[in-house]
């Protein structure tokens, strides 16, 4: 990790090995257990492998995060936070128990213990107040963080992204059971490919699906997505004091989405106080549907003061 001698793909976007290369790793803890995080990272000045970047000085003092679901990885914003950093520190994480993070038994991954671990991730980089961009059980970190730390959190993306009682779904929560672990390999991969097949409204990118499986697919994977399935908990969205988030606001979402529907992005940003954008043609993996038109949204929001 950290060693930057990877470029962009011919079309100016990581693959998901160089992504990998251009990981920090840090160790944070929830629950008492100490976990190792991997998170990309570029101050503005292109140390994360990405675009040349700029001098760095609006970047001292402006960072934003960006946090994935479930079952992806930081991978998700590979066209997006090298975007980002050239006017803004950028850190996309490895949540705790996916990706190139620890994936280990014998801790929590619920959306409760992935605000602990992104608390001490800012923590440890020294960060007094960020804007966070989300997606899925991401958004449901963010909206945790953003509600109970409402001076430290600037702006907040909301993307399809799970609040109140929308989730979990039926996929997911079927993959929690033991009987995961015991699935032939080819059968669990092919379901696991299924779910970014099913979740875009055109075809999925292979290069995403070969980023979003890799981590599931090495020793041990198929007993880490069970945990992390098994670790959905609408608890821990539905008991969020929403009123107490204090971040300007946007709901930008994929508008055919059947996981997580836009009436709970519409729900957040009457009772936050945001706008919403729906981006047609777009379902549950509404970065890659639109990636665009998400970009131009994403910058004209986090980049205009």
């Amino acid at each position: 990790m950290a060693e930057h001698d990877h470029d962009h793909d011919g079309n100016g976007e990581y693959d998901y090995d160089a992504w990998s290369d251009a990981q920090e790793e840090t160790t944070v803890t929830v629950d008492g257990h100490d976990l190792a995080m991997a998170y990309y990272y570029d101050d503005g000045d292109g140390s994360g492998g990405g675009d040349d970047g700029n001098d760095g000085e609006e970047s001292d003092s402006e960072a934003v995060v960006f946090l994935h679901g479930i079952p992806t990885n930081s991978f998700l914003w590979r066209r997006f936070a090298p975007a980002i950093a050239d006017e803004r520190r950028v850190i996309a994480p490895d949540l705790v128990g996916y990706g190139n993070s620890a994936a280990h038994d014998g801790f929590d991954r619920s959306i409760r213990a992935q605000e602990q671990a992104l608390g001490d991730l800012l923590e440890e980089l020294g960060l007094e107040s960020v804007s966070l961009a989300s997606h899925d059980i991401g958004s449901g970190v963010a909206l945790r963080y953003a509600a109970h730390h409402p001076e430290r959190v600037e702006k907040l993306v909301v993307s399809n992204g799970t609040c109140y009682d929308s989730w979990p779904v039926e996929f997911i929560t079927s993959l929690g059971l033991p009987s995961t672990e015991a699935m032939d390999g080819a059968e669990f991969e092919g379901t696991v490919e299924s779910a970014f097949g099913q979740g875009t409204y055109g075809e999925a990118d292979s290069t995403f699906v070969s980023g979003m499986t890799t981590p599931w697919l090495r020793e041990g994977g198929q007993r880490a997505f069970a945990r992390a399935a098994v670790s959905t908990n609408t608890s821990h969205t539905t008991e969020i004091p929403y009123g107490d988030i204090d971040a300007d606001l946007l709901c930008l979402w994929g508008a055919n989405d059947d996981f997580q529907p836009i009436e709970y992005g519409e729900r957040l940003a009457d009772e936050v106080g945001g706008e919403v954008v729906a981006l047609d043609e777009a379902y549950h993996w509404v970065t890659e549907d639109r990636p665009d038109a998400y970009r131009e949204e994403l910058e004209a929001f986090l980049l205009t003061d």
